[in-house]
């Protein structure tokens, strides 16, 4: 059998800390997510990272891993289980040995077939839009294999918030509970947008004469329609502050964000005969 290189999968070196294989695994994860990936083999890689994870991320695990001697292969290199598991290994796979071999973790050597262990959680990147955000939704999200879940997106997350479903990860072992699915949220990109925790900062084009004489404008935000006033001499990139406006609280006791609406001069195209004239009239009066 070939021997598996959790380390290696994850791009950590042997020593690495516990909260180094996190962020390694976490990083990794998103990179492959099946909805934001545009590799080929995402799908086989995420296999593979969630696999790896369930080993190393478990300190009881790792050390039963680790007391392989993983140090003595490389991954692809053949492997021969220890010569104390000879006559209880009945598998030809490392899969088979491996999942022998974490059976048993805490002293258990040899085939005992009652011992009981909850199942790994799953970690996956769940893309939203900030309409969701701000409303709540519901999706429906494909983890293989034909497997589909129905995930209730509650209002008020933010980027990087993380939302558990009990019992929707990897199966227990003979009886034992299954683990939990962790779907950390990530905003689909969106060029109208920037987002930083609960504020939202929004672009709004204006002409320049709106930026000159000042006056109201209509604007689409995240949570529908405003009419903002635009100060008399304002220049571009100028901020308009609409308290409240941002993601709302996800609870009663929390504060929602403010929503940054960011002045975008344009200049119209001096395209027909009579807006050139205008422009030469503002050249010649104005300057500059």
């Amino acid at each position: 059998m070939e021997y598996k290189d959790y380390y290696a999968t994850l791009g950590v070196a042997k020593t690495a800390s516990e909260d180094e294989i996190k962020k390694a695994y976490r990083k990794l994860v998103r990179k492959y997510h099946p909805d934001v990936s545009k590799e080929a083999d995402a799908d086989a890689r995420t296999k593979e990272l969630n696999e790896a994870y369930g080993v190393l991320g478990d300190p009881e695990k790792r050390a039963a891993y680790d007391s392989l001697g993983s140090g003595q292969y490389r991954a692809g290199q053949e492997f021969r289980p220890p010569p104390d598991w000879a006559g209880g290994f009945e598998g030809s796979s490392a899969e088979d040995f491996f999942a022998d071999l974490f059976a048993h973790v805490g002293g258990q050597r040899g085939r005992h077939q009652g011992f009981r262990m909850r199942g790994e959680d799953l970690h996956a990147v769940l893309p939203i839009s900030l309409q969701d955000a701000y409303n709540g939704a519901q999706r429906e999200i494909s983890l293989g294999s034909q497997r589909t879940l129905k995930v209730s997106i509650p209002r008020g997350v933010t980027a990087g918030q993380q939302l558990r479903l009990g019992g929707q990860g990897q199966a227990g072992m003979h009886g034992a509970e299954a683990g939990d699915l962790y779907l950390e949220v990530a905003f689909q990109a969106d060029d109208r947008y920037r987002v930083e925790g609960r504020d939202v900062y929004q672009k709004v084009p204006i002409p320049p004469w709106l930026a000159a004489l000042g006056g109201e404008r209509d604007v689409t935000t995240p949570s529908g329609r405003v009419t903002v006033t635009v100060p008399p001499d304002s220049q571009g990139g100028r901020k308009l502050r609409l308290k409240g406006r941002g993601i709302p609280a996800a609870n009663s006791s929390g504060a929602a964000g403010d929503l940054y609406l960011i002045l975008d001069i344009f200049a119209p195209p001096a395209d027909t005969p009579e807006r050139r004239a205008l422009y030469e009239q503002m050249q010649r009066e104005i300057g500059g």
